[in-house]
């Protein structure tokens, strides 16, 4: 199967408005018609077949059959594939999660909002040392960001920021939040 994107789907990925994660919004860039299943594990991890599906479900995906010629190989080359992602993982996982990734990602955000308050968060997160001060700044930058942008456009930063952030950090985030 290579499945590939419908015109919802490249709706969804040029307006940034679906209901997607970063990793779905990633198996979708991905989804060309030219990869098939065993291509995109191997790219995105062992958890690709689940989201393929649900994205087919979702009418984000169709799935089209792959040639008879090259089908053969990657039948008999996913077998080892998903054994080693599927041990490997939750490490994989747990290695997006950092609080450089969570501050590099508020830091972009921040550099694409034309507004000198922005200008003036961004460089108090540039300038934070200490994990509690990354912390505060990413906590104060969020709580601004919907006077610079919209309130649907912070949502969503926000629900990013929190898939960024490692599990040993999300109570200290929190305690902020509070």
């Amino acid at each position: 199967m290579q499945p590939r994107k419908t015109d919802l789907a490249r709706t969804a990925l040029q307006a940034h408005r679906a209901p997607l994660d970063m990793r779905q919004r990633r198996l979708l860039i991905l989804c060309d018609g030219q990869r098939d299943l065993a291509q995109l594990t191997s790219l995105v991890g062992a958890e690709a077949s689940a989201m393929v599906i649900q994205l087919i479900q979702a009418g984000y995906l169709v799935s089209t059959p792959a040639a008879a010629a090259p089908a053969a190989p990657p039948r008999t080359d996913p077998a080892p594939v998903p054994v080693p992602p599927a041990t490997m993982a939750a490490p994989v996982t747990e290695r997006r999660r950092s609080l450089v990734a969570a501050r590099i990602y508020l830091l972009g955000i921040l550099e694409l909002q034309r507004h000198p308050h922005a200008a003036g968060l961004l460089h108090a997160l540039q300038q934070a040392r200490s994990d509690e001060a990354v912390i505060a700044g990413l906590h104060t930058a969020l709580d601004a960001l919907p006077a610079l942008t919209s309130p649907g456009y912070a949502e969503r930063v926000r629900q990013r920021l929190l898939e960024a952030l490692p599990k040993e950090c999300m109570d200290g985030f929190q305690q902020v939040l509070a």
